[in-house]
């Protein structure tokens, strides 16, 4: 679909309501056109209305008239470059982005995360930084679900009823 047929459909979603479906569609055009400043900026206006100050400031982050609080926001909730890195979904080399204080943002970005793990990476190699993410914060750790609970358990009785028939099946072999 061209890009100025989904723009109409995410003013169209907007206009009904249907901020999540006009939400996923700019995600998908920013993670298709990671360099065009304009979608990233509308996607960030699209979480003010969420009132997700970090996600504002994380699709800002590129542009010179961001506001200072929703940086610090996106910077607190990315902590580390590296996770910044992942955050920001670029691609490329640094001068492809559309202006120049986008392309020092990248850079510096890039040169933190290279200084923080010791080593060079790449926007266009996320195992480069993603290694980093996994030593820092330990992998993906999740809090338990009830479902989760559930089907935990549920593995656990259907092993334990498989035993018990293997278990009588054996004793009444010998019999």
């Amino acid at each position: 679909m061209p890009l100025s047929e989904t723009l109409a459909r995410v003013d169209a979603d907007l206009a009904a309501g249907r901020v999540p479906l006009a939400r996923q569609r700019l995600r998908g055009l920013v993670s298709s056109f990671p360099y065009d400043l304009t979608l990233r900026r509308r996607l960030a206006e699209v979480y003010r209305l969420y009132g997700d100050a970090a996600e504002a400031g994380r699709w800002m982050y590129l542009e010179e008239d961001r506001d200072a609080e929703e940086t610090a926001a996106f910077e607190a909730r990315y902590g580390s470059p590296a996770r910044r890195m992942r955050a920001l979904a670029w691609r490329g080399p640094e001068v492809m982005a559309a202006n120049a204080f986008a392309e020092r943002q990248l850079v510096a970005v890039r040169t933190a995360c290279a200084g923080e793990l010791g080593r060079a990476v790449d926007w266009d190699d996320p195992d480069s930084y993603r290694v980093g993410l996994d030593e820092e914060y330990g992998g993906s750790v999740r809090p338990w679900s009830l479902s989760g609970v559930l089907v935990g358990v549920g593995c656990l009785v259907g092993t334990l009823a498989f035993l018990a028939v293997w278990v009588i099946g054996v004793v009444a072999l010998f019999d």
